[in-house]
């Protein structure tokens, strides 16, 4: 079975692009080559290069150990932190008791 990349929307792909761009202007602040990075991060360059380019077929593993290596590893943490519509969808579900407990 043959890897495939996932189906990106138009607007999906811009997003992995930013954060491509991202990753590589965090590495080349800190003065890091390619071949640095993605050897403490355990990933091939032609890996590094992909993710630089918003390739959308690079496991998030991958991802996370570069975001490691550029000691950004706590960014991921704030994916989908603030998450309005699932709160608000989860507040227009909630029913309301017509009567207070019991004691």
């Amino acid at each position: 079975m043959a890897n495939r990349s996932p189906v990106i929307f138009p607007k999906g792909k811009r997003i992995l692009t930013d954060l491509g761009e991202n990753i590589k202007m965090a590495r080349l602040r800190r003065k890091l080559s390619s071949a640095q990075v993605a050897e403490r991060a355990g990933i091939g360059r032609s890996t590094l290069v992909k993710i630089e380019k918003g390739y959308p077929g690079v496991g998030i593993g991958h991802f996370l150990n570069v975001l490691r290596v550029l000691g950004l590893e706590q960014d991921f943490l704030m994916l989908a932190k603030d998450d309005e519509l699932g709160r608000k969808l989860q507040d227009a579900n909630l029913t309301t008791k017509k009567r207070a407990p019991k004691k």
